[in-house]
């Protein structure tokens, strides 16, 4: 016979614990209440009144329960779902150029939009008295975009800013991956399906000079290895910035470039690509050309 121990008994048992996490995960809207997301109060008022098993509990209770379980206030994440109906042969094609020459892969995309206005960022300052930029919402001086190109095997990045996209400028960006490897073996360029990165000039010169275009997925633009280059690029050269004109965004953006290019394996460095890694497939989280995992 089991003998008290003292204390106050339990009031909540484990099922019912179990109850209140699985409401937790539950949209409020599936359990017919006007409204999108709980907040504390609401999930407790809910739990009490109007749940099919009635559990009365304090808001800081719930909060205890919910953190034990690792339930956490999240902001909530889109994305799309890839309908390419060559998705999986070009990843495949992707990883495989990727994993066995290195050295030849090379990516190319535009990263956009480039615009003269103050842009909001972070930086040490002394407490309560942050570093503030003037407001301003107007796109004066236009938009620029910078045409990148990175080599994988080489972890370089380069490009050139321009006032828009066209397969022109596809065309000279492509040009100058080609003469970074002049010896004429073939070479592979990642790209998405923009409809300036095609087209008959593009595609017969590309054939005449041994350069395969590897297109990604639609919707699967984390396919694409130069994205998370862009993160760097918009932590340490845009955010925060106030730059007068794109003359002089281009040249702190070149600079940049060059410091990247002899520090590319720098923690900063590192730490902002896979910020941008995560930002970009956090969503998916799976290697190139690995099959869609279907919800249970």
């Amino acid at each position: 016979m089991s003998r008290w121990a003292g204390g106050r008994p339990r009031l909540i048992s484990p099922d019912e614990e179990q109850f209140i996490v699985e409401t937790a995960n539950t949209r409020p809207e599936k359990l017919g209440r006007p409204f999108t997301r709980w907040s504390i109060r609401k999930l407790a008022d809910h739990l009490r009144v109007h749940a099919a098993r009635r559990i009365v509990v304090g808001r800081e209770r719930l909060r205890q329960i919910l953190h034990r379980h690792r339930i956490t206030f999240q902001r909530t994440k889109t994305w799309k779902e890839s309908t390419d109906p060559q998705r999986e042969a070009k990843l495949a094609r992707i990883e495989y150029v990727s994993s066995h020459f290195p050295q030849r892969v090379f990516a190319f995309d535009e990263f956009d939009p480039l615009v003269i206005r103050p842009q909001a960022g972070s930086g040490w300052a002394p407490a309560g008295h942050p570093h503030r930029l003037p407001a301003n919402y107007h796109k004066l001086h236009g938009v620029r975009q910078f045409h990148g190109c990175y080599s994988v095997g080489d972890d370089q990045l380069w490009g050139v800013v321009r006032r828009r996209k066209s397969a022109a400028n596809t065309l000279a960006a492509l040009k100058s991956i080609r003469a970074a490897r002049p010896d004429g073996a073939p070479i592979y360029v990642i790209l998405d399906n923009l409809s300036a990165h095609k087209g008959l000039k593009i595609h017969t010169w590309a054939a005449r000079n041994k350069v395969e275009l590897c297109f990604t997925p639609t919707y699967a633009s984390w396919a694409n290895p130069i994205e998370a280059q862009f993160g760097p690029l918009r932590t340490f050269v845009i955010a925060g910035s106030n730059h007068p004109n794109h003359p002089a965004l281009t040249r702190k953006l070149q600079g940049y470039l060059r410091w990247r290019n002899a520090n590319a394996r720098h923690p900063d460095v590192l730490a902002a690509q896979r910020r941008e890694r995560a930002r970009i497939r956090s969503e998916r989280q799976r290697r190139w050309g690995q099959p869609a995992t279907h919800a249970a």
